[in-house]
């Protein structure tokens, strides 16, 4: 790993974990790095296999999910942290964690979550991450969770800047181990956000193509796009344009990447920041794009939920998921005997225990594991054909 400016997340001088560790003996591996590996062999990691990303319980092996997602994502976000002198082990930790805490069906899911529980705290996926890692899945035997540093939790936490009004789920990790809510998160994290952004952006509209949902003359419609594929017609002129539809994606990943990093340098600069208290304490995020890149991605994303996430089969698709969801939870609530063994015997007393603790098994559902139990509970869900 090359050297850490000074601004960077230093292992040794982390804030430490919740539960001390006797002295680690399992291998030469820092702070960060140990919490990379907990979070690749944790359960929840692997259970990002079979959970949505775009296309709910596709069909085709080439579609991403949300695991494969994660692995773009900790690739572009690890390149970027390297060239800007950051720790590529806590960005790439971030990285892979981001979405461990979504529900199946994606956002569709979380929906019906968050209606669920509406009258007892809400849900959201982030908030359910830090629930996920700190709480559940707790393969250890002297505490739950995964006992990750604080750097990673508070990286996780606020990835997307400071949080005025953490969801219970937060509220509930924050209380455990304190993450200083009002403050931004350090550059790692930022940039794992924003590594997030470049790779679904992009890999959303291969996917798209791949499934004939998007076409290319639909995609050029977006500035951004329609200067990547001229550049990439003019390098390659002598080819055919289906050849040319994995250079494009690749093209604007790495026009991305590129504004990024002379931005969030720019910024860095401007800023003065010294160490990583004053990227806390900046009052604004310095991991950014331009403002023209921030409004080609404006507009790219209005493009994706208007042609692509929104498209007439996703929406059918997405109303099939919410049912199965919301019908799990009803089936759940009333008779908690039908949860398997080891879910039903610690359930609370009092109804928001009982809801919230009902929605921790069904967000850690995989999609096909969602469609399984509600056959065994409820009864044939009502799937698009393309399941």
């Amino acid at each position: 790993m090359s050297a850490l400016e000074p601004w960077a997340c230093d292992p040794e001088r982390s804030r430490g974990r919740l539960h001390e560790e006797q002295k680690e003996t399992r291998g030469p591996r820092d702070a960060f790095q140990r919490d990379r590996d907990r979070i690749i062999h944790s359960i929840s990691f692997r259970r990002l296999r079979h959970k949505t990303q775009v296309f709910m319980a596709p069909d085709g092996d080439h579609f991403r999910v949300r695991l494969t997602h994660s692995l773009e994502v900790a690739q572009i976000g690890r390149t970027i942290a390297r060239v800007l002198g950051l720790n590529e082990d806590l960005t790439e930790a971030l990285c892979l964690a981001h979405d461990i805490g979504h529900p199946p069906f994606g956002h569709a899911g979380e929906d019906a979550l968050k209606k669920a529980l509406k009258g007892h705290g809400g849900f959201d996926h982030n908030g359910h991450t830090l629930r996920q890692l700190t709480w559940l899945d707790s393969p250890y035997p002297r505490w739950r969770g995964l006992n990750l540093t604080w750097e990673t939790l508070e990286g996780l936490a606020k990835h997307n800047g400071p949080v005025r009004h953490p969801g219970w789920a937060l509220r509930q990790a924050d209380a455990a181990f304190p993450l200083d809510l009002d403050q931004h998160a350090s550059l790692e994290a930022q940039v794992a956000a924003i590594a997030d952004d470049i790779a679904y952006d992009n890999h959303d509209i291969d996917d798209g193509l791949r499934a004939g949902l998007l076409t290319l003359e639909q995609i050029l419609e977006v500035p951004l796009v329609a200067r990547c594929w001229d550049a990439v017609r003019r390098r390659h002129s002598d080819l055919p344009e289906n050849r040319l539809l994995g250079e494009l994606v690749r093209s604007q990943i790495g026009t991305m990447v590129n504004d990024l990093i002379a931005e969030t340098r720019r910024r860095i600069t401007e800023s003065g920041v010294a160490d990583v208290r004053d990227v806390r304490e900046a009052g604004r995020t310095l991991g950014s794009f331009s403002d023209s890149m921030r409004e080609d991605e404006r507009r790219l994303k209005k493009f994706m939920y208007a042609n692509l996430y929104h498209h007439p089969l996703q929406l059918a698709a997405a109303d099939s998921a919410h049912d199965i969801v919301a019908g799990l939870f009803d089936a759940y609530c009333a008779d908690p005997s039908l949860m398997p063994e080891g879910w039903p015997d610690p359930m609370p007393r009092d109804e928001t225990g009982k809801a919230r603790h009902i929605a921790d098994f069904i967000a850690g559902m995989t999609d096909r594991y969602a469609i399984q139990r509600y056959r065994e509970v409820v009864g044939e869900p009502g799937l698009p054909a393309a399941f």
